[in-house]
Formats: C-alpha cells, structure tokens, sequence
C-alpha cells in the first residue's frame, strides 16, 4: 500500500513540476512527507511494504 501511495505521489509530483504550477508546491509538501514517513518505519524497523 505504501509502494501505491508512494507512486500516486510521484506522479502527482511530476505534474505539478511540469504543469500544475498552482498546486506544485502541495506535491512537493506531500512528497517530502512520503520520503519522511517511508524513512523513519526503515528505521524503526518496520516492513515499509505491509
């Protein structure tokens, strides 16, 4: 489920970069918080794919 959230979010991310100027900055927000949340359940130890 995380793999599938984390590609929504790239794509999201992508179209904001290349088109979507207004809403850009909110992909970006929403992906830095992806890349935290992946990192810290890596950390902890967790499955980051369950």
């Amino acid at each position: 489920m995380l793999i599938a959230i984390g590609v929504i979010l790239l794509i999201l991310w992508i179209l904001g970069v290349v088109g979507v100027y207004t809403i850009g900055w909110y992909i970006h927000i929403l992906l830095v918080v992806a890349i935290i949340v992946f990192l810290i359940r890596i950390i902890q130890g967790r499955n980051p794919v369950a």
